[in-house]
């Protein structure tokens, strides 16, 4: 230890317990009443493998074993949640007695009620991949796309995140969302309403805002943002409709930025790249902005395409 820092440590020491004490919001003293991220991970993956069987964890799966492995999980997930909720729920209460004695019983409610989802969860999330196979021609299979694809990785958790988000949870939706959004470039707001059949394509950039309620077999592609026109005025905007709706059939290609929570994108629409849309569309339009001309200074294009040489095409 350098005498330079030595002489400086009290005055430091003395500093920081000040600021903690001056800026609680950002200390926590009392391990219980703050869920643990790494342990909500853990929970994220552990529904993976049962959502995925064979895909993640344990591969070697008999058929004769599988209500083993099954009921092995689901205790597993059961106590990992319980644990988290329950931290949670006495952090939105603090200490106030009066809401303290209830906990258990309501942690135990809300993860009997998210358990018993997960079968419907798995069904929705079938049709997910099917519409990412239907949809992507440079997909070579189901596997494929359950192990690799970040839409898939994304919408998942967001399906996890959705139903805990249902149940009055606070904390742990956002930061499973958070968690798949650091990873995938994909920001899906647990509060978000999305029906089965979607497909989100590359992914990176995409934005979906909380209030977003998006139809059955909607795609959209990298860089779309499902937003608010303005955020000014903000906690008194929570609670109210600011996002877009897009109903059934719709397709938005990479770029578009839809906002508003009155803009209404009607069934079969098609939207083109890099469009901004800030009011409704009626149902089977088309809507694409006008390209600008396109000059390229050079030589011209015929006498460059006779020269080009592909030493790599056999």
């Amino acid at each position: 230890m350098s005498f330079t820092f030595h002489s400086q440590l009290n005055q430091l020491v003395a500093d920081m317990a000040t600021s903690y004490r001056e800026h609680p919001i950002t200390a926590s003293f009392d391990p219980d009443l703050l869920p643990n991220r790494n342990r909500i991970i853990e929970i994220i993956h552990l529904v993976r493998e049962l959502v995925f069987p064979g895909y993640f964890g344990r591969q070697n799966l008999p058929d004769a074993t599988i209500e083993y492995h099954i009921g092995d999980l689901l205790i597993q997930i059961h106590e990992k949640l319980s644990d988290q909720v329950g931290r949670v729920l006495r952090y939105s209460v603090g200490n106030d007695p009066a809401f303290m004695y209830d906990i258990n019983d309501k942690t135990e409610a809300i993860v009997t009620k998210f358990l018993g989802q997960l079968p419907k969860l798995r069904e929705v999330l079938a049709t997910d991949i099917q519409a990412a196979f239907e949809g992507d021609p440079a997909a070579s299979d189901k596997s494929e796309i359950v192990f690799s694809y970040p839409g898939i990785f994304a919408i998942g958790i967001y399906r996890m995140a959705h139903e805990l988000h249902l149940l009055a949870v606070p904390l742990i939706p956002r930061i499973m969302s958070e968690y798949a959004h650091s990873l995938t470039g994909i920001d899906i707001h647990a509060g978000a309403r999305i029906g089965h059949s979607f497909f989100i394509d590359h992914g990176t950039g995409v934005v979906i805002g909380e209030t977003t309620l998006i139809g059955n077999r909607v795609k959209i592609y990298h860089g779309v943002t499902l937003g608010a026109l303005s955020t000014r005025g903000g906690q008194l905007l929570n609670g109210v409709k600011r996002h877009p709706t897009l109903l059934d059939d719709v397709t938005v290609y990479s770029g578009a930025s839809i906002l508003g929570g009155e803009t209404i994108i009607g069934k079969e629409v098609i939207i083109g790249s890099n469009v901004f849309i800030s009011k409704s569309v009626p149902d089977g339009a088309r809507v694409t902005v006008k390209n600008p001309e396109l000059v390229i200074r050079g030589r011209a294009p015929q006498e460059f395409k006779q020269e080009l040489i592909f030493d790599w095409v056999i």
